[in-house]
């Protein structure tokens, strides 16, 4: 018989991409981590682990247990629901997570409407960036988190995530309110082209998004400024130090002399954003009846002022 401890450990080092960072992960001691797993391949007559430089990398035996360990995780998860269910109201708490702007303009929007609705249903959210929505996900400390479509996630088919669309986030350029272009009701990109540019951090997809968008209308942005944050780059540009491509659902301060130009190109660039739960967590009653509120929302439209 299989410890699924043990297999649970497999797991996270998969997940986690280090013995290490699993076993922290787990309260383990690393060594106690090694131990567990080697156990598991001599119960199973198998290497799990082989050396890869000054790592390790899982076996194919290892990948094929990985297979049916995250059906088995499913099952429970299928299992947990089914006990659960009463055909009731949801109840009890729901965990979600999500990264700053689905935060701010899709997650707590919905939490008033969903107490209303569900007086027996406890809410608890928190902020995160992209990764650790897939981290908290995995661990068991979310239900539910709103994350970008991104080639760093895991694959759409993961076995492990069932992540589905939730709703199209345009960019659109953010000027000064006194810019030449201020008062236009759209523009093409190109226009922009000889404009200072205020661009995201390097681990913000937005700025991979704006220079992929600026190089297929045939520029280079000149990148004079960069920030972490929206606030501060709506600062930045606030200031007249540059124009930048802002995702809609990103919230700018009103009192700040903004404005927000669609673009007319039929292909701009737009953020995909998912929900994503645990394998079959959009079952569980209390995700579903989140679900039904967000994606209500998303169909009336979010409305994001431009100043």
């Amino acid at each position: 018989m299989i410890d699924l401890r043990r297999l649970k450990v497999l797991r996270a080092v998969a997940h986690y991409g280090t013995i290490t960072s699993a076993a922290k992960v787990l309260h383990f001691t690393t060594s106690a981590a090694s131990q567990q797993i080697r156990q598991l391949g001599r119960e199973l007559g198998v290497t799990l682990l082989e050396p890869h430089g000054r790592r390790v990398r899982l076996t194919p035996a290892a990948r094929s247990l990985l297979a049916h360990a995250d059906a088995i995780e499913a099952r429970w998860e299928q299992a947990e629901i089914d006990l659960r269910a009463s055909g009731d109201d949801p109840a009890g708490t729901v965990r979600l997570c999500g990264i700053p702007t689905a935060v701010a303009m899709l997650l707590a929007p919905i939490v008033a409407p969903l107490r209303e609705q569900h007086p027996r249903l406890s809410i608890r959210i928190q902020e995160v960036e992209q990764q650790a929505g897939f981290d908290l996900l995995f661990g068991g400390e979310a239900d539910l988190a709103i994350i970008e479509a991104n080639p760093a996630n895991p694959p759409a088919g993961d076995p492990r995530f069932d992540q589905r669309p939730l709703v199209d986030d345009p960019l659109d350029l953010v000027v000064h309110g006194d810019h030449r272009f201020a008062d236009r009701q759209a523009i093409s990109l190109v226009e922009a082209r000889h404009e200072d540019w205020v661009l995201q951090s390097v681990t913000c997809t937005c700025r991979q998004h704006t220079l992929a968008a600026c190089g297929a209308a045939g520029f280079t942005p000149n990148v004079v400024h960069n920030a972490l944050e929206w606030n501060a780059i709506a600062h930045l540009i606030a200031n007249g130090l540059g124009v930048a491509l802002v995702p809609r659902l990103a919230h700018l301060p009103p009192h700040l002399p903004l404005v927000r130009l669609p673009l007319v190109e039929p292909t701009g660039p737009t953020r995909k954003l998912l929900t994503c739960t645990r394998a079959g967590g959009h079952e569980n009653p209390a995700v579903a009846a989140v679900l039904t509120e967000l994606h209500t929302r998303a169909e009336h439209g979010v409305t994001v002022t431009a100043a």
